[in-house]
């Protein structure tokens, strides 16, 4: 049966593969599953961190802001 998901191979040291088990048999979840939300979840801290760099440059005195209307024009 194919699949329109991405499949890789990793390699983890026994202490990440433990946890990695624990957690999933604590949720209850095969560990593929368990390791793509993290997965997941790390991206999304990966991505707010960048959008953290953007908007801490453009926090600045004398900034021009735009009302909400503007905004979505």
């Amino acid at each position: 049966m194919s699949t329109t998901k991405l499949r890789i191979n990793i390699s983890l040291p026994a202490t990440e593969r433990n946890t990695l088990a624990k957690l999933a048999h604590r949720d209850r979840v095969p560990l593929a599953t368990k390791a793509a939300r993290l997965l997941e979840l790390a991206l999304g801290l990966e991505e707010d961190q960048i959008w953290e760099e953007v908007a801490s440059l453009r926090d600045v005195k004398k900034a021009r802001y735009l009302s909400h209307d503007q905004a979505w024009k």
